[in-house]
């Protein structure tokens, strides 16, 4: 199963933005969603950002990753 993962936009670039989840920065394409923003919490699959979430949503979702991760 593929899941798709909330991250923090940290910085937006030509086509593709540094996002942030628990500490890691990584680049994804940006190209299949318009009107992204710094501090934007978008979902990730696949190195694409797929869709801009809710805050709240977004860190719920992270809280019950880091949650069923961690036993």
């Amino acid at each position: 199963m593929c899941l798709a993962v909330p991250m923090r936009v940290r910085r937006i670039e030509d086509g593709s933005g540094i996002v942030e989840y628990n500490g890691v920065e990584r680049r994804v394409s940006t190209l299949l969603i318009d009107g992204i923003k710094e501090g934007d919490y978008i979902l990730v699959h696949a190195g694409f950002a797929i869709s801009i979430v809710e805050k709240q949503w977004a860190e719920e979702i992270i809280h019950l990753m880091e949650t069923y991760i961690s036993g």
